[in-house]
């Protein structure tokens, strides 16, 4: 077969001539032969394979350099700089994702005006019908809601307390916007750190009643939304867990951390079987486990209208979400609405320590 001008070479190739030309400049693509007078490109058909790599990698957003670099290696290895490469733009995305959505929050906010809001609020312990003792912390305030979950024993009643009171300490005056958000996770960091000096170093796993050595290790979950006027600054640790019912529709505004929840990210189990799973209590982070200070942060605006719910696994562990949903919605007002949460849980059988706060707006 005999030689392809560029425009010939170009369609088939699925590139521009334009684009050859570049490619032809920066050595990554050379023509197979020059017209002396003319100039005119001409390339040789089994060039379309590096060519057609070159096209496909330049879709997915990879840089020149980086694709000469592909091209040069084996299939297996040029395989796994491309695996490399897409890793790095999904890291980078979802950072670029969340300062998107703190800065659209912040905007937002500054926009929002509501010169009276009407924030009522309730909070309710339960020791459950399981427990003799009760490790679970809650809150709620003017300015806050905040539960938690500590590991059974003193240690985890006492890990669980200090939480709730680091992020009490915050003043919400101090700051605005992500500044918030700043002062919030400075206080759940001190938290931590506090925690961790109870603790044996180096012992056991951390989660519920069946998690490895967490009997051992004062550790404990933690759930709190610190409020500014209309904004609303989230943290979150462990599998207590946060709810907002707005316009009807109830959404989880927290992700769990759990060995299960890990393991139905990955494919290897369902929701159905992670909640069945007799270790779904087990934390892969927590206040006093795992990466210091690693929580989620989240900048939130309110409406009026919402009804925000925090709570500890002792409600959402074993009452469904619709029945959750309808009793936030049915609710005249916060402590009728912790009242029939905690009846709900009892209703299941109430297995754990029951932790719930609610306001509305």
């Amino acid at each position: 077969m005999g030689l392809l001008t560029i425009g010939g070479f170009a369609r088939q190739a699925g590139l521009t001539p334009k684009a050859l030309r570049l490619y032809d400049e920066m050595g990554l693509l050379r023509p197979a032969a020059v017209d002396a007078e003319t100039g005119y490109r001409f390339y040789e058909p089994r060039q379309l394979e590096r060519a057609r790599l070159v096209a496909e990698l330049r879709r997915i957003g990879m840089p020149l350099a980086e694709i000469a670099e592909v091209c040069g290696l084996e299939p297996a290895a040029a395989a796994q700089a491309v695996e490399a490469f897409w890793r790095r733009v999904t890291a980078d995305t979802a950072a670029r994702a969340r300062l998107t959505s703190l800065l659209v929050a912040d905007l937002t906010g500054r926009a929002t005006t509501m010169s009276e809001i009407d924030f009522r609020f309730a909070a309710g312990l339960d020791a459950g019908s399981g427990r003799n003792t009760n490790e679970d912390s809650a809150y709620a305030g003017t300015h806050l809601l905040a539960v938690a979950d500590g590991t059974r024993g003193p240690g985890g009643a006492q890990a669980a307390a200090a939480a709730v009171e680091a992020v009490r300490a915050v003043d919400p005056s101090a700051a605005t916007g992500a500044g918030l958000l700043t002062l919030l996770a400075g206080a759940v960091t001190e938290a931590d750190r506090a925690i961790r000096r109870l603790a044996e170093p180096g012992r056991g796993e951390a989660g519920g009643d069946d998690a490895g050595g967490g009997a051992d290790r004062p550790v404990t979950t933690l759930t709190a939304m610190v409020r500014n006027g209309t904004r609303l600054a989230l943290v979150h640790v462990g599998d207590t867990r946060a709810y907002l019912l707005r316009s009807g529709e109830l959404t989880q505004l927290t992700q769990d951390h759990t060995w299960v929840r890990t393991q139905v990210d990955q494919g290897k189990l369902t929701p159905a079987e992670a909640a069945a799973h007799p270790r779904r209590a087990l934390l892969a982070r927590a206040l006093g486990w795992g990466a210091e200070g690693e929580v989620d942060l989240a900048l939130r605006t309110a409406l009026p209208g919402d009804r925000y719910l925090l709570c500890s696994d002792g409600l959402s562990a074993v009452v469904a979400p619709e029945a959750i949903r309808s009793a936030l919605a049915g609710a005249d007002d916060p402590q009728q609405a912790v009242t029939s949460l905690i009846a709900l849980a009892h209703d299941a059988g109430a297995p754990d320590n029951i932790a719930v706060a609610v306001a509305h707006l």
